[in-house]
């Protein structure tokens, strides 16, 4: 771990102990002459280095607050650790290397025993913080689930929100707890037996408090915007170090078992060497003492990220073929799904992903690249997720959209088949309660969230003239907060999964374990029936299934381990078996 603190003294970005109450402090400033630090309403001068850094070595205690400073206006630190409030307020001294790891002999566990869980702290309890939320962790772990990836954490403008606006890439929000209850979170998850991911968001700031857009603009791309801002400059070696060295953050300062990163499409790097290449190769040149796995959210379905150090990418096409064939439904991205459902579940069983280049229906540009090379660890599925749920309307459950049957169908073979499968916090209890877009902006910006939301659904095929929730009404965020139904339902769902994730264990992840796939089938045996087979070094199983027409189904060959429903009878069914 030499090499990443090597770095220190030559950081571009933030305040990092040097011990025995000495700090270096960092900000990359490349337009301003002169600057200084505010600590604890006292200023210390920055000296200006040739890469446009201002920066001091200075005296004082974990806990006290500061600003950076020129001669007519203050700012929080960019890289702050934590602040002393709001993103407008002074941020916070903080020591990592106080946290005591002493128990933590954690070594992690290897990808092919992951089972995701996606979660968001702000609902996933009612206090909606890391230390509530730690208490939930051995009902996680007794279930089967081996992994929890937090939805984003770092500061955003607000007291509740998705994550996904956050301007303090390095503070956890203080409306979760402090950093320190964070890493007490990593560390009980650890006890566990839990891995547990970060969701960083690098391709955008949010709309409030980003004050390192006028700290140092030059890292802003003037020609290009992402949907959610101004794109960034990633060829800067200061815009470089600030994402490098936020991934460095969460792996060492928390030791976190891997990152999730959103939109990674839209971090478009034209250096010689990609900024995501760049970190995967650091990582993967690191020992860290344990594994480090690295998840991708990319729409272009491409396996070169896969191919360059990252483990998989989220796999919507898997989500679309199941939901369209669950729900009927034909609007926006489900388009080109619609046509036939059935049969694209068939291609992401026997390859992973859907669209690999080739001509797709409803007039849909070509996507993707052959990608079944990966194996099925390439892959990320799930059958819900906070995009695919909260992005709609009212932020419906696939439960409220489709038969419990087709769900309980589609539920076992997304956590049966030989993809890394992840679920949506409350899928495990068959949550019917909404998950909503909300934000906790005020002033004209929570005006204008309020009445973006209103006019982008009014416009919407699917879901115009719906009464859409007010986003920024605290009552949006209470109606998310899952496990509020009926306990005894919750229970029955909880048994449920809890078998099928112990098939996974027994059956599935000795095969994975074994290498990478030598065979896989997955064909049509009825208008809405497939029967798919998956062969490794240590063996094979299959599993055949009907989503909503009994025709054509039927148990292959090999010795029946799981059965739901009977196929050939039941419109929903589902057979796993050993060859």
């Amino acid at each position: 771990m030499e090499q990443l603190e090597s770095a220190r003294n030559t950081a571009y970005w933030g305040v990092r102990p040097l011990g025995r109450g000495a700090w270096h402090a960092a900000i990359y400033a490349p337009g301003r002459d002169r600057l200084w630090i505010e600590l604890d309403g006292r200023r210390h001068a920055l000296e200006k280095d040739a890469r446009g850094v201002h920066s001091a070595r200075i005296e004082a205690e974990a806990g006290a607050t500061y600003r950076f400073c020129d001669v007519s206006e203050c700012w929080p630190d960019p890289a702050a650790r934590a602040q002393a409030g709001d993103v407008h307020a002074p941020s916070r001294l903080v020591d990592p290397d106080a946290f005591d790891w002493s128990d933590d002999g954690w070594r992690g566990r290897p990808w092919h025993e992951a089972v995701i869980y996606e979660l968001h702290v702000g609902t996933f309890t009612e206090a909606g913080t890391f230390a509530a939320a730690a208490e939930r962790l051995s009902d996680l772990a007794a279930l089967g689930i081996t992994a929890v990836e937090l939805m984003p954490v770092a500061q955003f403008a607000g007291d509740r929100g998705w994550g996904y606006d956050g301007v303090l890439p390095y503070a956890p929000h203080p409306a979760y707890g402090t950093p320190d209850d964070l890493r007490a979170f990593v560390a009980q998850a650890h006890r566990q037996g839990l891995l547990v991911y970060m969701d960083v968001v690098y391709n955008h700031f949010g709309p409030e408090g980003a004050y390192i857009s006028g700290i140092a603009p030059e890292l802003f791309d003037p020609d290009r915007h992402t949907p959610w801002g101004a794109g960034l400059n990633y060829a800067d070696p200061a815009m470089r170090a600030f994402v490098r060295d936020n991934v460095i953050m969460w792996l060492t300062e928390y030791r976190m078992d891997g990152l999730r990163l959103d939109a990674v499409h839209q971090i478009m790097d034209q250096s010689e060497a990609h900024l995501l290449e760049d970190i995967a190769a650091e990582i993967r040149a690191t020992d860290f003492g344990r594994p480090i796995h690295l998840i991708t959210e990319d729409e272009r379905n491409i396996p070169d990220l896969r191919e360059a150090g990252y483990d998989a990418t989220w796999n919507d096409d898997f989500h679309h073929a199941v939901h369209c064939a669950l729900t009927g439904e034909s609007f926006g991205y489900y388009a080109a799904f619609a046509e036939d459902p059935v049969g694209d579940l068939a291609l992401a069983l026997e390859r992973g992903h859907i669209e690999e280049g080739q001509p797709r229906p409803a007039g849909k540009e070509r996507r993707g690249a052959p990608s079944a090379h990966l194996g099925p660890l390439g892959f990320v599925n799930s059958v819900q997720t906070h995009d695919q749920v909260g992005n709609r309307a009212q932020g419906d459950r696939l439960l409220t959209l489709a038969p419990e049957e087709g769900v309980r169908v589609a539920l076992a073979l997304l956590l049966l088949s030989p993809f890394v499968p992840m679920l949506f916090m409350g899928e495990e209890v068959g949550e019917t309660a909404p998950f909503q877009f909300f934000a906790g902006f005020g002033g004209e910006l929570g005006q204008a969230v309020q009445k973006g939301r209103a006019e982008e659904f009014a416009h919407s095929e699917a879901f115009a003239g719906d009464d859409v929730p007010d986003p920024i009404a605290p009552e949006t965020f209470r109606a998310s907060r899952p496990f509020q139904g009926d306990p005894a339902r919750q229970e029955e769902w909880r048994g449920f999964v809890r078998k099928l994730l112990e098939l996974r264990r027994d059956v599935v992840v000795p095969l994975l374990a074994s290498g990478v796939w030598t065979g896989r089938q997955a064909r049509r045996t009825g208008p809405r029936a497939i029967a798919a087979e998956w062969r490794f070094p240590a063996g094979g199983y299959g599993i055949d299934l009907s989503l909503g027409d009994a025709t054509g189904a039927a148990e292959g060959a090999g010795a029946v381990l799981y059965r739901i429903g009977t196929l050939g009878n039941d419109a929903f069914a589902l057979t796993l078996r050993r060859l």
